[in-house]
């Protein structure tokens, strides 16, 4: 399930952009605030994969608690990011997507090398960040244009991921991951290059859309590695 939201990317215009020293702060802020918003996902995987209770959720109910949970806490966190609540919230918002994603990694446990192939998209998921973090202080041109593209490419990932519930096509599963890794990379190069350029003001807000990058380019890549390299005993 992949999902994005869009509303907060930008904060300020590149006309408001803020000085350099405040383009660092929120840098250094959102980098710090992202890694430990790691520990409640992880946190939250694990319960859900020690106690299995994604599994009872499948399909519309599953879809109905996902959408419910997920949109009802980027709305607490945007409307508490310039107030001490925000970062508890938002690693409220990152156990709970940590326990959603557990369904995933506990199917792809069931593989033979299943703990490898995590491992694998985790690892690639940090090589996609690195490579975005390093574009984005490199290019010079604005990239705020973007914006619009990639929004349409995520209404479009969304829609198409709701039908293949229904569905439950391995080939229509494959071809939205794949989307998603490309579009959700370029987000994130999106979203970097808002924060070093000033577009983005609030290092709560920075962090979410990171994250959601994260979120979505690791889901697709773990699902992905499950389909084709998973190994049954």
């Amino acid at each position: 399930m992949n999902d994005r939201v869009t509303s907060i990317d930008v904060a300020a215009g590149y006309g408001q952009a803020l000085p350099q020293v405040e383009r660092q702060r929120v840098l250094r802020n959102t980098y710090w605030l992202l890694a430990l918003s790691l520990i409640p996902t992880v946190l939250g995987a694990w319960i859900g994969v020690q106690t299995g209770i994604t599994m009872r959720l499948g399909g519309g109910l599953g879809l109905m608690v996902f959408l419910a949970g997920a949109f009802g806490f980027m709305f607490a966190i945007e409307k508490t990011k310039n107030s001490a609540a925000g970062v508890p919230v938002l690693l409220g918002f990152t156990f709970f997507m940590g326990l959603m994603l557990s369904r995933l990694i506990a199917q792809v446990l069931g593989f033979k090398n299943g703990p490898e192939l995590v491992m694998t998209a985790f690892g690639g998921t940090a090589g996609v960040f690195f490579v975005m973090a390093s574009l984005a202080t490199v290019i010079k041109r604005d990239l705020s244009g973007m914006g619009k593209f990639l929004f349409v490419g995520v209404m479009v990932l969304f829609i198409g991921s709701i039908i293949n519930i229904f569905v439950g096509s391995t080939a229509g599963m494959l071809a939205i991951s794949v989307a998603a890794i490309g579009i959700f990379s370029a987000y994130m190069l999106y979203d970097l290059k808002q924060i070093i350029d000033g577009g983005e003001t609030n290092y709560i807000s920075a962090t979410l859309s990171l994250y959601l990058d994260l979120f979505n380019v690791f889901q697709s890549l773990l699902a992905l590695l499950g389909i084709f390299g998973g190994e049954r005993d």
